[in-house]
């Protein structure tokens, strides 16, 4: 299990400590921090746990707010105001937990894809079959411009241009082979 509270740092006399703790304002040295934590532990422990619904999220957020108010001490200015950042860290991060439940949740709770029976698949592969022997039985202008226009998903103007006809061969081709297409096919069922 995981201390409740950092370990205590002896206190330093006034004159051994650096110029950095001397700088900051009374509220923020590492020890003024740390007291707060111990004593209000448990209630910030408590805070989390009516945000949270197990301890050890609760004290992982408790833990943590600590860590992160005491990264950022500097900013605390007023002793009075040390319980009160900790607090609204434990609120913060409590609710960034959630978040993170939440979103794992709804990502969790999507259905997966729908997967084709092995009768589906052996239908459909019969139909591929059906409609690949049907297209063999075009003349070749009109299989050239049925796969470029709807395998390889050009328009009508781009199978033109690639196989160098004029837009109305095209198009009648097209028209024609799809005819013939659908007579195969339906002849094959």
């Amino acid at each position: 299990m995981i201390a409740p509270w950092p370990a205590a740092r002896p206190a330093r006399p006034l004159a051994q400590r650096g110029d950095a703790d001397e700088a900051m304002a009374p509220g923020t040295t590492v020890d003024h921090l740390t007291e707060t934590y111990r004593a209000h532990y448990k209630s910030l422990l408590g805070l989390a746990a009516l945000l949270l619904d197990d301890t050890a999220s609760c004290e992982d957020v408790v833990q943590e707010a600590f860590i992160r108010v005491h990264s950022a001490r500097k900013r605390v200015r007023d002793p009075e105001k040390t319980l009160a950042y900790l607090r609204q860290t434990v609120v913060n991060l409590s609710r960034s937990a959630l978040r993170r439940r939440i979103l794992g949740l709804k990502l969790l709770s999507k259905p997966m894809p729908d997967m084709a029976s092995a009768e589906e698949g052996a239908y459909e592969q019969l139909e591929r079959d059906q409609l690949i022997q049907a297209m063999r039985g075009l003349q070749r202008r009109q299989r050239e411009v049925l796969v470029l226009r709807y395998f390889a998903d050009m328009t009508e103007a781009q199978v033109a241009e690639v196989l160098g006809l004029s837009l109305g061969s095209v198009k009648a081709y097209g028209s024609r082979g799809i005819a013939a297409l659908r007579t195969a096919m339906e002849a094959a069922s």
